[in-house]
């Protein structure tokens, strides 16, 4: 669990060194309920699939029941696969109770590509939804089948699909902590940096090419920023005591850290390559876990200015915090949803430590799990998933709920220990 005391720091490493070994392994996942009214929606086989290492159809299939939000009707048994519009027999699929209807096929060029095309067709009305044609290699087969659930979320739910963005985590293997970006489903992980000192708080740039996080490697908390793109990577904050707890801000061009620089844990705002420290925050309590508006405006972050560990939030010009949380004595972790009209945090509740989401406007707090100790929440880019890290007997793993509580996924390596999620954003051109 997140343990909000003086000595955070210290004491997130001896929970991090006390975890059981671990294994690299795929992330797998769980589902756990669904969404109350779930469109039927039929994915005949794409024509030429059959001789792919993955078949696209089966990807398309997965991320959306994943969503909750449809019921992928049987097509099997068909006589003749349909790969265009004027193939498609509607009769057939009405009877098998299908509202839409995704066909396409795969067919290998003479450069090494594939052409993919897909078309997504209104069973009742007879008519084309969307669809597009793809030239892609074979390493952009799977993207490719997130870019078509993609399509078919946003046509028939009216909100942008987010199947084809990455996540980003902290694997404990063994006596090696590993920082781990895969795609939203788990596939295709890829370690961005291995060591042998905790590395925590990661943290998405907004155009998703660099990730800033902490690393103990030095013997201390230190910021630092690492270029997807290159590999390379920058120190941000190495100031005298503790450095953590990055946030980008809209723009990319500044952090939120915690310092200690001047005394107890405070909030300062910096360039992202580490100049021009502005303090944000000064108090003689402990201030943490700063999260920039989506507009850039505020900072919402976590302190015990009032007696125990609650949310607020303070312009990104400096000014007089205001607090946000009152129910409850212990609310942290807080992060803005894309849309800025909510947050959402960590909540105690007797024994446990759940994922909650609060209005601004209302200022009513909604519970999303129960009997958990959750942590590290993180909004999906389209406002409609949160991830987060959990426990299984004693074990980290990775969970998410949608906004409204009634989806839930879980996502756990079969051996191994997985925490520090965060969610990426939208990359442009996708």
């Amino acid at each position: 669990m997140k343990i909000y005391h003086p000595f955070r720091m210290v004491l997130l490493v001896l929970l991090w060194l006390s975890l059981a070994p671990a294994a690299h392994s795929q992330l797998r996942i769980e589902i756990i309920g669904g969404g109350a009214n779930q469109v039927p929606i039929a994915i005949a086989p794409f024509k030429g699939e059959e001789t792919l290492p993955q078949k696209v159809t089966a990807v398309i299939a997965a991320d959306l029941i994943r969503s909750g939000l449809f019921r992928i009707v049987d097509s099997g048994g068909l006589t003749a696969i349909p790969a265009e519009p004027a193939d498609v027999q509607y009769p057939v699929w009405t009877a098998r109770g299908a509202d839409a209807l995704a066909i396409g096929s795969v067919s290998p060029l003479s450069n090494g590509y594939w052409d993919v095309r897909f078309r997504l067709l209104d069973v009742a009305k007879q008519t084309q939804l969307t669809g597009f044609a793809y030239q892609v290699t074979t390493q952009q087969l799977r993207n490719t089948a997130h870019k078509i659930a993609d399509a078919i979320y946003e046509k028939l739910m009216g909100d942008v699909g987010v199947f084809g963005t990455r996540i980003t985590y902290v694997v404990k293997q063994g006596a090696r902590f590993e920082l781990q970006v895969a795609d939203a489903d788990g596939y295709g992980a890829q370690t961005v940096l291995a060591s042998n000192e905790p590395i925590i708080s990661p943290k998405w740039s907004p155009d998703g090419t660099r990730l800033a996080y902490v690393s103990f490697e030095r013997k201390k908390p230190i910021v630092y920023i690492q270029s997807l793109l290159t590999g390379n990577r920058t120190v941000a904050a190495n100031f005298k005591g503790s450095n953590s707890a990055p946030a980008w801000s809209p723009d990319g061009g500044r952090l939120a850290v915690v310092l200690t620089k001047d005394g107890n844990s405070q909030i300062y705002v910096i360039n992202a390559d580490g100049g021009n420290a502005i303090r944000l925050t000064n108090t003689g309590t402990i201030d943490t876990e700063p999260d920039f508006s989506p507009d850039g405006q505020w900072v919402i972050f976590t302190s015990d200015r009032g007696g125990s560990p609650q949310i607020y939030r303070v312009p990104a010009s400096g000014g007089a915090p205001e607090r946000l949380t009152f129910e409850g004595s212990y609310n942290v972790s807080p992060r803005y949803a894309p849309d800025g009209k909510s947050f959402v945090f960590i909540q105690r509740n007797g024994r446990y430590f759940n994922v909650a989401v609060q209005d601004f406007a209302s200022k009513q707090a909604q519970l999303l799990t129960e009997n958990g100790i959750d942590e590290s929440p993180s909004f999906a880019p389209n406002g409609r998933i949160i991830l987060y890290a959990t426990e299984i007997r004693g074990r980290g793993i990775l969970a998410a709920v949608s906004s409204d509580g009634r989806v839930r996924q879980r996502f756990s390596a079969e051996i191994g220990d997985v925490r520090e999620p965060a969610w990426g954003p939208i990359l442009k051109g996708q």
